[in-house]
Order: structure tokens, then sequence, then C-alpha cells
């Protein structure tokens, strides 16, 4: 390994076929040395160097088994002049990390249903178009809002963040920062330390993507999300438009199986109701004929009561004048228990009297009564409203904490998925080159093994002689009549020593 030394020079000899290596010579005034990207590592950072450009490579040295020639097994590539400015950006991302400014537990999550975006790009930037297409197609209820900047150039660090102030501002759920690909220099602006501190600063969530998928940023670092391209990007926003109509259907299903339930109760309430009622209707009508009989019944035994005590006073007061005169203590008695019967007679009969005064009232008014049972019932009817649209509304807390649930832990799930793939990712580079010097060595082998071919000589003209115990070493082995076999490239023939 070249131990990070990074080798410079002018690019010439490029090639890059299907296989997906690339192969060129690095030369300057002096020297020149061939060099090998293999697809493994082009994958991560495409070559887009051209004949003639000066770019730096770092490596392993390596000797070309067939050839013999010296080159270099390139693991990464800048453009010249570069190395300054990423040790630098190295050195900046190192101490910014250590402040925890790229710390995942310190990220605002993005709200569960956007409505309002606000783009922070370029108004002539391609990445604007992506975002819009993206936005229509997955999902066209967001309100787009743009608020522009400088992308590149000294200016662009200062534009960016007056961009981010004005959107942070507007009020909006989600804030977009997109940039397209660009070489490192023109990505410059995105490794400011002001923009990322002023991203740590803002309080509406901030989804980041700058360059292509092999870019990185620091501001796409400090960003809440970071997604790979602008159109990832606008695809964090959440999901489209087939999941929520898919939600949407089975809310709805379980709205109607809800109220039909619900309706169903009801009019099994609202007809036992009306056979209760049937039953009151009948419980009344025996009730006046009961008090109709009663108050006969009383008439009859008040008329015989007071003519019975009539007569009892009439033959009383018959006897006490034949006898003479009667103390006056015994004829106060007499009144006062007839004014007691009067008054006892008088009171039954009124009570009666009213009842039937009410029942018939209410025989002669059956319209007051049914209102009133309508009043009843319209009461109870909205007593159910009110109970199943508490249902309903319990119902769909429980479903939102339950799809909350599993939005986090569907975002859980996620990050362990992002992070497993990460480390997958960075340890594919090593077993690429791994994989490249296990090539390098089978062919090695290979040569190896093709030198030591037996037959090889054969093809040069030469011709193996063996007896019938083995291959001839020497002339002494062969004694004179012995049969030997004579074996060439294309065959073999039988001959006799003389």
């Amino acid at each position: 390994m070249l131990g990070g030394v990074w080798v410079s020079g002018e690019v010439s000899n490029l090639s890059m076929p299907a296989s997906g290596h690339v192969y060129l010579t690095l030369k300057d005034r002096d020297a020149s040395i061939r060099c090998a990207y293999f697809a493994g590592s082009a994958r991560r950072h495409p070559a887009t160097f051209r004949t003639g450009d000066r770019i730096e490579v770092t490596g392993a040295v390596d000797v070309y088994a067939k050839s013999g020639d010296l080159q270099i097994k390139v693991t990464d590539w800048r453009h010249a002049g570069a190395g300054a400015l990423y040790e630098a950006y190295l050195r900046l991302k190192a101490r910014l990390s250590a402040e925890g400014l790229f710390f995942e537990g310190l990220k605002k999550p993005l709200p569960f249903f956007v409505r309002r975006v606000v783009v922070v790009t370029s108004a002539q930037a391609a990445a604007l178009q992506d975002v819009r297409r993206t936005i229509d197609r997955r999902t066209p209820w967001v309100r787009l809002m743009l608020s522009p900047a400088y992308v590149q150039g000294e200016s662009a660090p200062l534009s960016l963040m007056a961009a981010l102030d004005r959107a942070d501002a507007a009020g909006a759920d989600v804030i977009l920062l997109v940039r397209g690909g660009g070489s490192f220099e023109d990505l410059s602006a995105f490794n400011d330390e002001r923009l990322v501190r002023k991203l740590r600063s803002l309080k509406t969530p901030v989804i980041a993507g700058v360059g292509h998928e092999s870019d990185e940023t620091l501001a796409a670092l400090a960003a809440d999300v970071c997604a790979s391209t602008p159109t990832a990007a606008a695809e964090h926003i959440g999901p489209d438009i087939h999941y929520w109509r898919s939600l949407l259907d089975d809310f709805e299903e379980r709205m109607t199986l809800a109220v039909d339930r619900k309706t169903d109760d009801a009019g099994q309430t609202l007809d036992r109701l009306e056979a209760r009622m049937s039953r009151q209707d009948g419980f009344l009508s025996r009730q006046e004929g009961d008090l109709v009989r009663n108050g006969m019944l009383l008439e009859r035994l008040a008329a015989g009561s007071l003519q019975g005590r009539e007569a009892r006073l009439e033959t009383a007061g018959s006897g006490l004048a034949g006898i003479g005169a009667l103390p006056r203590r015994r004829s106060v008695q007499l009144e006062a228990l007839a004014q007691r019967l009067e008054d006892a007679s008088e009171g039954v009969l009124g009570t009666r009297a009213r009842r039937l005064d009410h029942f018939a009232l209410c025989l002669q008014s059956p319209d007051a009564v049914l209102r009133a049972r309508s009043v009843r019932l319209t009461s109870l009817d909205k007593t159910l409203e009110l109970a199943a649209e508490r249902a309903c509304n319990a119902q769909s807390r429980r479903l939102d904490q339950t799809r909350t649930g599993l939005a986090a832990a569907f975002e859980q799930s996620a990050y362990r998925k992002d992070m497993e793939l990460r480390l997958l990712e960075r340890r594919l580079p090593d077993m690429e080159r791994r994989l490249d010097e296990a090539a390098l060595h089978l062919r090695a082998l290979g040569h190896a093994l093709a030198g030591l071919d037996p037959d090889k000589p054969l093809k040069l003209g030469y011709a193996r002689v063996e007896l019938a115990d083995g291959t001839v070493t020497a002339a002494a082995e062969i004694a004179t009549g012995d049969e030997l076999t004579l074996c060439f490239a294309d065959g073999s023939r039988k001959a006799v020593a003389k």
C-alpha cells in the first residue's frame, strides 16, 4: 500500500472496457506508470476524468504477472490540487463531529404528514425540476415554495444561510436543501462551517440532497435527513399517494362497519322501545277500566254507608226522644263521627275523581302523549349518536397511535438497516482488494502451472521416450531390442532400439 501517498500526473492511454475496469497511464515530464482502477472501486467513486486531465491517485503498488509491468492498483482518485482542500475538509469534519453536530440523537423527526415544503436551491438548478417532478408524481397535495440561493461560489454560503432563515420563518413542515452533482470544489459551499451551524439551529426539519450518491458534504451530514440525490430528498418527505389512498380506504371500510353496527343497535333499541310503549298503552287501558270500576264501587259504598248512618241516626234519635233527654256529650260525639265520615268519603271520592280526570285527559289527547314519547326517542337517538361518535373518535385515536408506533418502529428498523449497509460498504473495499489480489495470485499460479506442463516441450517439436515401466530420462536405461513409445504433440509411435 502507498500508505496515504498520492501520486500525481497527467492521464494518458485511458481505456474503459465494458467490464467496468479503468486502465490508464499517469505521466509527467520525466516518467510514467500504468494504473488499474477496478470496477469495485470505480462504482464508489466513478472515473469522470478524461485524457489530458491532471489527477492524483492512491492505492497499492503491484506487478502485473503476465507482462512483469509495475503498476498501481488505484483505490481512490481526485483532481490534482484538491488534496489540501480535502485534508482541510477532513479536519473540519472531525472537529464538528466531536462537537456533536452530526449526532443522530439530536436530529429532528419529520412530520407524519407533510403539506408545505420550502426548497432552498438555485432558481435555475436542474435539481429544482427534479424535486417538482417527484413531488407531482408521489405527493401532489404538497405545496412547494422556493427560497432561492446561490449554490456555488464565494457568496454561496451566506446566500444559503439567508435562504434557510427565510425558509424557517415561512412556517413550512419541511425544508429541502438540494443541489445537483459536481466536483469537490463545486460543492465546497456545502462544507462551510457557518452553514453547518445554521442547519443545526433551525426549528424546521431539513432534508439535504446534495450531489450524487458518491458525494459527501458536511451540510448533508448535519441535516436532519441525509439523502443521496435531490430526487431521493423529495421522496423522503413521506409515503406516496397510493399509500394514503389505501390507508383512507381502510379507514372508510372500518368507519362504515362501525356506523352500520351502531345503526343496527339503535334500530333494535327503537324496536324494543316501541314494544314497551305498546305494552304501556295496554297497561293504561287496563288501569282506566279498573279506575272506572273502582269509582262506581266507591260511589255505591259511600251512598250505602251514608244511608245506613242516616237510618241508624234516625233510629237512635227516635229512641232518645222516647227515652227522654240524652246527655249532651253523646250528641256531640255522634255529630263529630258523622262529620269525619263525611270528610273521609269526600277525600276518597276526590282523589279517585282526580285520577280519573288525569286518565281521561290522556285518553282525550293521545297526540300529546305521543309527542312526549317522540321527544324522549329523539333524546335517546341523540345519545346514541354521541356514543357512536365518541366510539369512532376513540377508535381513530387508537389507529393514530398504532400508526405512529408503526412509523417509529419502521424508522428504527430503517436506521438499523442503513447502519448495517454502511458497515458493509466500509468493508466492501477491503473485500474487493482481497478478491483482486486473489485473482492476480491465481493468474500467477496458472502461469506457473502452465510452465510445469510436461507436454509443453512437445509443442516445440520435442518428443518424449517411454518404456513400459515409465519415461526414459537417460540413454543408459534403454537396451537393444527394447520396445519404445515415442510421444509427440499430436500422438505417439512405436519403435525398437537397435
